[in-house]
Order: C-alpha cells, then structure tokens, then sequence
C-alpha cells in the first residue's frame, strides 16, 4: 500500500475515533460439551441499522451494536443428527443467532435469526410498533470443510424487513473436533491474500468475553475532480421501477477533510420500489454504503415525488469495521411531479450532518412510474434553468442604464444651473 494513501486513511481514522464511531465490541462465545470440552467457537464483531416507523407515521433509522455485556444462552453443540446453534443476546432484549448444519466432510450456517426490541426507548425513541420483531434469513455461506476455520476479515451486509446486518471480523468453526480449534483457515471471498491473518483462539476454558476493539488504519480512496458518473436502476421481475444516473462524492471533515468519490464501476445498486416510496442502496465495494429515500407527497394538489431520506455507512476498506454512520431523514429536495423524472446538471449538496456531506453532479433520476425503462420528462433544478438567467442579465442592464442616464441628467441640469448663476 502506498505511504501517502495510508497517510490519508489513519488521519481519517484518528479524527473519526475520536468522536466515538468506533463503539462496535468484538464478541467470543466457547461453547463447550457435557466433558467440559469446546465444540464450537466463535469471535466476531456486527451493527445492526434498523428503518422503524415512529408514532407520527415518519420513519427514523436506528443504529444497534453489541454491548459490552453479551451471553449466549440456549447455544448448543450440535451433532451428525442435530444443528448446532450460535445464539447470543444482548441489549434491552435484542438477540441473535444462526444455526449450522453437518453434511459428510463439510458444515455450513443455515438461517440467520435476528430480534430486535422496540420497547427499548434508547434505541427506538417513539416507535409506533411496540415489543420484539424477528426476522429469519437464509445464510449465504458455503460448505466449509470440517475441522477448518471460517475467517472473514472483510465486512459482509445484507437487507431483509428494513434491517441491514453488518458482520466484520469473523472467526467461526462449529462442530470442533477433540475440543480443539482447527489450524486451517477457509476464508470468504472478501478476503484477500494480503488481509491482516487471524490469530487462532485457544481452547481456553471462556464462556463469553467483550473487548473494545479498533480497526487497523485503512486507505480512503483519493478522488481526482469530480466524480464519474453511474448509471443505477431498479427491477420488480422484468420491469424497470426506478432510474437513477448521479456522480456522487462524499465529503467528511471533523479537523480535516477527506473528499471521497464513488466509483460506479464498483458500486452495486439494490433497494425497494413501491407506490408511495422507494429506496435506492448503493454500496461501493462494501466501502461505502448509501441510501436514498424517496416518497410521494399525495396531499398537495398535484401529486409530486421528493428525497425524503439519506443514509450514509462508511466502512474501514482494510477490516471492513464501521467508521462512520449517519442519516439525515428531513429533506424535501429534488421534488417532481408523478410521472416525471428530475434533473440537475451543476453541483448539489445534501448536508447529512455537521461533519459529513454528500456532493451530487449530473443528478437525473426517477424513482416512480418508469416506463419502457426510459427517464420520463425532466423537471429542472433553478441550477440548471438558464432561462431564468436571461431576463435577470436584462433586468440588471436596463437598470444599470436607467442609472447612468439618471445621473448623466443630474449632472447636465447642475451644470446648467451653475451657468445660469455666473449670468
């Protein structure tokens, strides 16, 4: 890795530590058997950003780590018959767990159950819906063979019911053979050879332990000018529901400031359509993570669409840790009519927070009623209506003038009375 680019990212680091983004705790759970011997284990670090409705039908988006305080009741070993399970809990009544089955020679994780607790108010202040809410994903992962370890430096994230979960550093190996912890790594594709390498666990004999841990310094990639920019679009089945192109730039400044741009290249779309809202997610090779939020405002007279919400999740490229992550759900920008797309050629800046903002460049885009999976017309942004700038430039000359010939008058009329005077 180049020093100037390594430079740039512990600088960025170091300024975002310490405002207190690094409050993700590692967890490490030893399960053992009815001999007091290890039969799985797992150490590893998760976030959790929940979308929740509040009590006056706005939506709020929350921000749900692990605690310091975590057990891991109901984990059990598991056998050739039966599905070990992972389970821990945490929090005012949140938990998490994920099941792992055995097949000949290899083993993989199954389900991924997660339940957050609407009730707890530090969380979810004013939420409509109270009480636990659970959801079930089918996990990703596979075969893995026994005896091997699971590693996955690299941040893994995926979005089911309004929640996205958020995995980095991850050491797991269920069904241990003999109480004792594979030596030979199976890493997830994220991983690279050069990734930072896992310091094997011991079998010692611990049942949950919870350490603050910070990332390794990463690199930020170093924008050159503006952005390019990328062509995003949704799909329900075969049809195009939204449409979005949009050079995007990101600009976080605490003591300093670091301009970051997205490269379309790298950038995955994903999100939701509806009749009355849509979200648009991008992720940037699990760097960067942002979502727009898009509704209907079906109370004015004539029906118009708007951005409502911006999500932004930056990640550590080298840990795949969460460095920063913030949301602003109070714009009313880029609105339109139904029906119709919007447009801004010139430079645009959403204000997330007081240290982060999202810089957009040649914005057009449509997030409801696509047809034919072409951009509709275009209402412009005042930026880019250069219409206006004609008779502005007019107006401005017409009274430039009327001044010069009021005061050319003035003047003439002195004179003239000064030799009236000398008569």
């Amino acid at each position: 890795m180049a020093p100037p680019r390594r430079t740039a990212g512990l600088a960025l680091l170091l300024f975002l530590g310490a405002c207190g983004f690094f409050q993700s705790y590692a967890v490490e759970v030893d399960v053992k058997d009815a001999s007091n011997v290890t039969c799985l284990y797992a150490q590893w670090m998760m976030k959790f950003l929940i979308k929740y409705e509040t009590n006056s039908s706005d939506y709020k988006n929350a921000s749900l780590d692990l605690t310091s305080a975590v057990t891991h009741n109901g984990s059990t070993c598991g056998s050739d018959t039966q599905a070990a399970l992972l389970a821990v809990q945490f929090g005012d009544g949140h938990s998490w767990s994920v099941n792992f089955t055995k097949s000949n020679e290899t083993y993989q994780a199954e389900f991924i159950t997660f339940t957050y607790n609407t009730n707890d108010t530090a969380v979810f202040p004013d939420a409509r819906r109270q009480g636990p809410v659970t959801i079930a994903v089918k996990d990703a992962m596979h075969p893995i063979q026994l005896n091997n370890v699971f590693v996955c430096h690299h941040t893994t994230s995926f979005e089911a019911e309004n929640v996205t979960q958020i995995f980095w550093n991850v050491t797991m190996q269920p069904f241990v053979q003999n109480g004792t912890i594979g030596k030979k790594e199976s890493r997830c594709r994220a991983d690279t050879p050069t990734a930072v390498p896992t310091v094997l666990p011991t079998a010692a004999n611990v049942t949950t332990a919870s350490t603050t841990i910070s990332p390794a310094p990463t690199s930020a990639p170093k924008p050159a000018g503006n952005p390019v920019t990328g062509n995003y679009s949704l799909k329900t089945g075969n049809k195009t529901c939204l449409l979005a192109t949009v050079g995007l730039q990101l600009n976080v400044s605490q003591d300093k400031t670091l301009l970051i741009n997205i490269d379309p290249k790298s950038t995955r779309a994903d999100g939701t359509c509806g009749n009355t809202s849509a979200t648009l997610k991008l992720n940037d090779g699990n760097r960067t993570l942002i979502d727009f939020m898009f509704v209907v405002n079906a109370s004015a007279s004539v029906q118009k669409f708007y951005l409502k919400e911006v999500n932004v999740t930056l990640l550590n490229h080298q840990n795949g840790s969460v460095i920063l992550s913030a949301d602003n759900n109070n714009f009313s920008k880029w609105d339109a009519s139904l029906g119709n797309s919007y447009m801004c050629r010139k430079e645009q800046t959403l204000e997330i927070n007081e240290g982060l903002q999202v810089h957009t460049f040649n914005l057009w885009v449509q997030p409801f009623l696509v047809k034919e999976n072409k951009f509709s017309i275009a209402q412009e942004c005042s930026l880019d209506d250069d219409t206006i700038l004609v008779p502005i430039v007019v107006g401005a000359a017409l009274a430039g003038l009327i001044v010069i010939i009021v005061i050319a008058y003035i003047i003439g009329r002195r004179k003239s009375y000064a030799g009236y005077q000398t008569l």
